[in-house]
């Protein structure tokens, strides 16, 4: 895909979806995922548009392509996978950017002295989508930190190219947040090393952020109907501006 001018950003929004297995209007844990393409992700969704989230303080634009953005940091795997369609015809969009962070599961953002950090990049990473417009990544499920509830933020992008292990260029569409199920994140919760958090979570019906701006909840599955301890597979579907 050819680099487009990055004076011309169009910004788009998260869609809420209609296809089989993958809406965001409510996540369900459910039987045992998948590491491959399955069903779900070349579902066509209904483009549904909802507002962007703002991008917040923890941001760093290191445009670092990979997939696995753990670094060892211990947590619930969890496996990402974000699927891009264009807004006006909600056709799987190949070769756009995905780009996440968020915390580990102690609360911490890497790359800030503050949070004890700096020079750590874990929890960040960009990838392309695929031929049916899915992004995968390897991280861990979330932790939490005073006032927010537990989030991943993403950006996306058209056109742009991938230089090395950077991603350069690119018109940025969407930025927005994405949330998990209270009744989901009871359970993480329990685990290690989530447990050793002293600070009281916020839920999503306290967090002012979802509740002003809104956000789309991730569709939760296990990665193995034998054991929650294997991680899970989450799913979203972002309906951008084509460029």
């Amino acid at each position: 895909m050819t680099e487009l001018d990055e004076t011309t950003t169009r910004r788009g929004m998260l869609a809420g979806l209609g296809g089989a297995g993958l809406g965001v209007a409510g996540a369900t844990l459910l039987g045992c995922g998948s590491d491959e393409t399955e069903q779900a992700d070349a579902a066509t969704p209904s483009c549904t548009l909802v507002k962007e989230q703002t991008e917040g303080p923890y941001y760093v634009d290191l445009n670092r392509v990979r997939r696995n953005v753990t670094e060892g940091r211990p947590g619930l795997r969890l496996d990402l996978r974000v699927k891009i369609v264009n807004a006006e015809t909600c056709k799987a969009m190949r070769n756009a950017a995905v780009e996440i962070w968020h915390c580990d599961a102690l609360g911490r953002y890497s790359g800030f002295a503050q949070e004890g950090t700096a020079g750590k990049t874990f929890m960040r990473g960009i990838q392309r989508t695929d031929k049916n417009g899915v992004a995968v990544f390897r991280t861990i499920y979330p932790g939490w930190y005073q006032g927010r509830a537990l989030h991943i933020h993403l950006k996306a992008f058209t056109g742009g190219r991938v230089s090395g292990s950077k991603f350069i260029g690119g018109n940025e569409q969407h930025t927005g947040q994405l949330f998990f199920k209270e009744s989901v994140t009871d359970r993480v919760a329990k685990l290690s090393p989530y447990n050793r958090r002293d600070v009281t979570r916020t839920r999503i019906s306290q967090d002012t952020i979802y509740q002003s701006q809104g956000g789309s909840l991730v569709h939760l599955t296990r990665r193995s109907k034998k054991s929650f301890r294997a991680g899970l597979t989450a799913r979203v579907t972002m309906a951008i501006d084509a460029g």
